[in-house]
C-alpha cells in the first residue's frame, strides 16, 4: 500500500481526557509523537481535535457536563487555549509549528468561505505546520453547528483532498452489535457500503465527554465513501495506531469503496457536508431506484412528501420511503411549490407554473448521493 500523502486525524473528547475528565497530556504527547514520525516520513497531517469543552470543564471546576449553552461555550473558551497550547508545546519540541483553525458551519456555508478555509489549511501545510482544527464552540449556534467533530473531520478531509481519514475513538471500530451487551459481537474489518444493515450495527450517543457515537462516525464514513477517501475508525489509545494505519495494517474498521468506483467532486461535497439542510423530501420507490441505480435527477413526479420550510436554492435532505438517507441536494423549488408539484409530471408542471419553471426537484448536478 502506498503511504498516504495527506492524512486527516480526528480525535474525540473521550480519547483526549483521562478518567477524571482532565486533558490527558500524556496521550497528547503520544499522539504528537506519532504525528511527528508521520511528518518526518513525508506524510502531512491535519488534526481535528475535540476536547475544548472537556478541558474547559477542568479549568472552570465543573465535574459534570453543563446543560446550558452559555456555560458550555464558556468551557469551550477556557479549554480551547489549554488544548491548543498542549499540542503546540509538544510539537515545538520536535521543531514542528502548530496552527489553530476554528470553524463553524457558517464559515463554510458559502463557496468562498469553503475555499478560503481550504486555502488557509493548505498554506499551513505548505509551511510545514500541523493545522489543529476544531469547531468554534464559543460562538457556534445550534443551527450552524456541525453537531460532532466526526462530520467536521469529514468536511476537512474533503476540503483538502486527503488520502486517508482516521477517526480515533474509544472503541476498536464498528462491531456487528454492541460488544458491551452482546458477547458474540465481532469487529467488522472492512466496509465498502454503508447500507441499512451496516447502519443498524451502530449504537447510540457518545460518552459524557463527547457528542458523537458510532452513528455519527458512520455518517462521516458514508460521506467519505462518496468522496473516494478511505476512512478508518480505530481505538485512539492503541500504541502507534496512526503509524499502523498509515502503513495499511489491519487496524479497526476500514471504509473504502471498491477500486474504480466513481466519487463526487468538490462542489457536491460542499453541498452535502457544509450546507445546512433546510428541509426533507421523500422519494417513492421508483424515484429511489432511478437515483441510486441510474444516476437520475429527482423529478417532481417521484417526490412522495416534503417537510420543512425552504426556498429554491436551499439544500434539502433526500430520503426513501423506508427512511433511508439517499443524499443531499439543492432544491429547485421552494417548500410551498414542492408541495404543489410533488407527484406531478413535468409537462403538467409547465402548464400551471410555466415552461421555465418545469425542472427537476433536485438536479443530479446538485445532488450528493450518500
Amino acid at each position: 500500500m502506498t503511504k498516504p500523502r495527506l492524512m486527516v486525524v480526528k480525535v474525540g473528547s473521550s480519547t483526549l481526557v483521562d478518567d477524571a475528565g482532565a486533558l490527558d497530556r500524556g496521550f497528547v504527547r503520544s499522539l504528537c509523537d506519532q504525528v511527528a514520525r508521520l511528518v518526518s516520513d513525508g506524510t502531512r497531517v491535519v488534526v481535528v481535535s475535540s476536547g475544548a469543552a472537556a478541558a474547559g470543564r477542568d479549568v472552570l471546576g465543573f465535574r459534570e457536563r453543563p446543560s446550558d449553552i452559555a456555560t458550555l461555550q464558556a468551557c469551550a473558551s477556557a479549554g480551547q487555549a489549554r488544548l491548543t497550547q498542549a499540542y503546540a508545546d509538544v510539537l515545538a519540541e520536535r521543531d514542528i509549528p502548530c496552527g489553530q483553525v476554528l470553524l463553524t458551519r457558517r464559515d463554510v456555508m458559502d463557496r468562498d468561505g469553503f475555499l478560503n478555509a481550504r486555502t488557509t489549511i493548505e498554506r499551513l501545510l505548505e509551511l510545514g505546520a500541523v493545522p489543529v482544527v476544531n469547531e468554534n464552540d464559543t460562538v457556534s449556534t445550534a443551527e450552524f453547528a456541525f453537531g460532532d467533530n466526526d462530520m467536521l473531520g469529514a468536511l476537512v478531509a474533503a476540503l483538502v483532498g486527503a488520502d486517508l481519514y482516521v477517526i480515533c475513538s474509544d472503541v476498536d471500530g464498528l462491531y456487528t452489535s454492541n460488544p458491551q451487551e452482546d458477547p458474540s459481537a465481532t469487529l467488522v474489518e472492512r466496509v465498502s457500503e454503508v447500507d441499512q444493515r451496516v447502519s443498524e450495527m451502530a449504537g447510540g450517543a457518545g460518552t459524557s465527554y463527547g457528542t458523537g457515537g458510532m452513528s455519527s462516525k458512520l455518517r462521516a464514513a458514508r460521506a467519505m465513501l462518496a468522496a473516494g477517501i478511505p476512512t478508518v475508525i480505530c481505538r485512539g489509545r492503541r500504541d502507534d495506531v496512526l503509524i499502523e494505519v498509515a502503513r495499511g495494517e489491519s487496524v479497526g474498521t476500514r471504509f473504502e469503496a471498491p477500486e474504480g468506483a466513481p466519487h463526487e467532486g468538490g462542489r457536491k461535497l460542499w453541498i452535502g457536508l457544509a450546507e445546512v439542510p433546510r428541509g426533507t423530501i421523500v422519494l417513492d420507490e421508483g424515484a429511489t431506484r432511478a437515483v441510486l441505480e441510474r444516476g437520475a435527477s429527482v423529478l417532481p413526479v417521484g417526490v412522495r412528501s416534503t417537510s420543512g420550510s425552504y426556498e429554491a436554492g436551499d439544500v434539502v435532505t433526500v430520503r426513501s420511503e423506508a427512511g433511508d438517507l439517499l443524499g443531499r441536494g439543492v432544491a429547485r423549488y421552494s417548500s410551498d411549490d414542492m408541495e404543489r408539484v410533488r407527484g406531478v409530471k413535468l409537462d403538467i408542471v409547465a402548464r400551471f407554473l410555466g415552461p421555465e419553471r418545469a425542472q427537476p426537484a433536485v438536479h443530479r448536478d446538485d445532488l450528493l448521493v450518500l
